[in-house]
């Protein structure tokens, strides 16, 4: 799809044409009434988002897995199920979905969903391509319905401190972060010798959007972050976490560049099993200077932390300030005042009810009031996190045009940043 083709699509998903299913107007419902979901895959994390919801009326399952799909009716028998989300969608009493399939689905999914009149629920990161990124983000603020993607450390009390103390001052400003995360996936061949599809896996529905390929247990159930077809790695998965507390407290959005450090050789179908991506995102209002975002994974940490404290902190955000540094993971955090972390204190851990993001997007259905990371705020987060794996195939430092959604200096980047389908298929 070229640019042209891309900006024609994002127009006719703002316009709210009907291109999967129809639009249902959404059904006013009070505060002491319950919701109708559908949830759109049940297994791993989706049996995690399903319970944390099981409080509404689960009247639709789906999944591509018979035998997940039947696990699940058992929890809830009164379920309708479905191999096809989109046969699920044309079940009318459905008032929201909850979306939890790998990352090459979930676009396809959540702008069905919203054009069909459903507010959603998708877990992070929001899509697998930047191009899927924006139009489902427009999607959703021309359908005004309510959004919340799956980041529920969002909601926890350690995060909404360090944000408080950031914003506060606590370290004065701030122009330098640095996050981390031990995490790997990737840095493998394409399988051979493909097996037969297993008894009772839709495997056609499974790729969904993606170009066809021989079914092999290296992609699913639990592998398919290694691969780019399906995901981004650990860049994908973990950037919406802990990219989420800079982007919150210092107000980011879209960066201006980004470049890679360091990282392996690029793998035409792996993702890196590590890499360090730096960001450089506008200054803050009334401060000059841009500020730099430094992005590690794989077992790579910023050089500038002590080796005493790395081994403490596997993960973690680093906030350097004029007047002092925070450190944080998604539990703890501390103020340091000394430049060479001589003042440090082990922090005591903050307990969190990390369920209160699904039902702060239940309950702003409920309200209407938008949810704290609906798809208006996670949409640019998703899409720089994927900026980092973008400017690591493309083999260049990116110079962002955030608003033509293209990198000015890198015609190569143009095919990382735009989504490709296979016939049939369409956002």
């Amino acid at each position: 799809m070229n640019r042209r083709e891309f900006i024609q699509r994002s127009a006719l998903g703002a316009a709210g044409l009907c291109l999967v299913g129809c639009r249902t107007p959404a059904r006013k419902i009070s505060a002491n009434e319950k919701l109708n979901l559908g949830i759109i895959g049940v297994a791993h994390q989706g049996q995690y988002d399903m319970m944390n919801v099981a409080g509404e009326n689960i009247v639709a399952l789906c999944d591509v897995d018979d035998t997940y799909l039947a696990a699940a009716k058992q929890k809830f028998p009164g379920a309708t199920t479905y191999n096809d989300f989109r046969r699920l969608l044309d079940q009318r009493d459905i008032d929201a979905v909850v979306i939890a399939t790998p990352d090459h689905t979930h676009a396809v999914a959540t702008a069905a969903a919203l054009r069909s009149g459903r507010h959603v629920y998708c877990e992070k990161p929001l899509t697998r391509t930047i191009s899927e990124c924006r139009i489902v983000t427009e999607l959703a603020r021309k359908q005004k319905l309510i959004t919340q993607i799956g980041t529920q450390i969002h909601s926890g009390g350690n995060y909404h401190q360090v944000v408080e103390l950031i914003q506060q001052g606590a370290i004065g400003p701030v122009h330098e972060v640095h996050v981390w995360v031990n995490a790997t996936y990737g840095g493998k061949d394409l399988p051979t010798d493909p097996p037969p599809v297993p008894a009772g896996l839709h495997y056609d529905l499974w790729l969904g959007p993606v170009a066809a390929r021989p079914y092999h247990p290296e992609y699913l159930p639990a592998s398919w972050r290694n691969w780019w077809a399906f995901g981004g790695g650990a860049i994908a998965d973990f950037g919406c976490h802990f990219m989420d507390l800079p982007h919150w407290a210092l107000g980011l959005r879209s960066p201006l560049s980004v470049e890679i450090v360091d990282g392996p050789p690029v793998h035409p179908e792996s993702t890196p099993p590590w890499l360090i991506v730096r960001y450089e995102y506008p200054a803050a209002d009334g401060l000059r200077g841009s500020r730099q975002l430094t992005w590690y994974h794989g077992g790579k940490k910023p050089a500038l932390l002590p080796s005493s404290l790395a081994g403490k902190w596997q993960s973690g955000v680093l906030f350097i300030g004029e007047k002092g540094s925070l450190l944080a993971d998604y539990t703890r955090h501390v103020v340091l005042r000394d430049a060479n972390f001589a003042d440090y204190t082990e922090p005591q851990s903050i307990g969190s009810d990390f369920t209160k993001h699904h039902r702060e997007w239940i309950q702003g259905i409920k309200t209407g009031k938008p949810s704290s990371s609906d798809f208006a705020y996670s949409g640019p987060l998703t899409e720089a996190a994927l900026l980092g794996n973008v400017a690591f195939r493309a083999g260049c430092r990116i110079e962002w045009d955030a608003k033509h959604l293209r990198a000015k200096n890198c015609p190569a980047a143009e095919e990382f940043i735009q989504h490709h389908y296979r016939p049939g298929w369409r956002l």
